[in-house]
């Protein structure tokens, strides 16, 4: 019995598609760790081909296959072999695979030493075409302090919960755990996931003298990341999720490096 290949077929409508393929997998993956060496976690991927016009599908089984070949590795260090897998098996002019995954840091309170963990939103996102583009990047939890607020008020000043995205390409491997410090180093108080009265009373004050706008945030980043001689490209967002406004303070500032 012959079955048909439908997506295979031919297509007349001459329309070619950027991306076609399989959204929201999770998967187990290994990353690497800077302190432990390596760090087992659960990913949501996304993995893509681009689409000749001539051809009506791709076929979809194909993604999850050649993924199962590839998960045991330290998926940073094969995405480029997986990716020439996938273009080539699928006769594809380009292949793209997307990767977001908790990525856990050992933190101690900064006066009482407990450690505890904390989790970072991390993301991978790489394409082959002719080379290998891999972008890295994390989203960190942070405290940050309205300089306003301070200066205008006689008692105290209004805080909030931010969130920084650095994204970055890069000639030479940089570590997720320096995009975190960079981070951190930035806000008005880096986040702890364990306090003690003693913590409390350190990151109340840190944070009120160090007010930060979302402004300051993403120049003093830049500043941090144009010095970085490894990075080539970078993206960087700050967000505050604002105490006193139902809405939000955002920043971004994106660079291309000259070659």
């Amino acid at each position: 019995m012959t079955i048909a290949d439908l997506q295979s077929s031919p297509d007349t409508r001459k329309i070619s598609i950027d991306k076609v393929g399989v959204k929201g997998i999770q998967y187990p993956i290994v990353v690497e760790d800077r302190r432990n060496g390596q760090q087992t976690t659960v990913a949501d991927l996304n993995i893509y081909v681009e689409l000749p016009h001539h051809k009506r599908g791709t076929h979809m089984s194909r993604f999850i296959e050649i993924l199962n070949r590839y998960h045991q590795d330290s998926i940073i260090q094969q995405l480029e072999s997986f990716l020439i897998e996938l273009k080539d098996n699928l006769k594809a002019s380009a292949s793209y695979v997307d990767l977001s995954f908790p990525y856990f840091i050992s933190k101690k309170a900064p006066v009482s030493k407990i450690s505890s963990l904390l989790s970072y939103d991390c993301f991978f996102n790489a394409s082959y075409k002719d080379i290998l583009n891999l972008w890295i990047g994390v989203k960190v939890p942070v405290t940050t302090l309205c300089p306003c607020s301070k200066e205008i008020s006689e008692r105290g000043a209004h805080n909030q919960r931010s969130e920084i995205t650095i994204s970055v390409r890069y000639s030479e491997f940089v570590w997720l755990e320096e995009l975190v410090d960079i981070a951190e180093r930035t806000a008005s108080c880096e986040i702890y996931p364990l306090l003690k009265r003693v913590d409390e009373k350190y990151v109340t004050e840190k944070a009120y003298n160090n007010p930060k706008f979302v402004e300051d945030i993403v120049r003093e980043i830049t500043i941090q990341l144009d010095k970085d001689l490894r990075i080539q490209e970078f993206f960087v967002e700050s967000e505050n999720f604002e105490s006193i406004h139902n809405h939000n303070a955002y920043a971004m500032i994106s660079r291309v490096k000259p070659e």
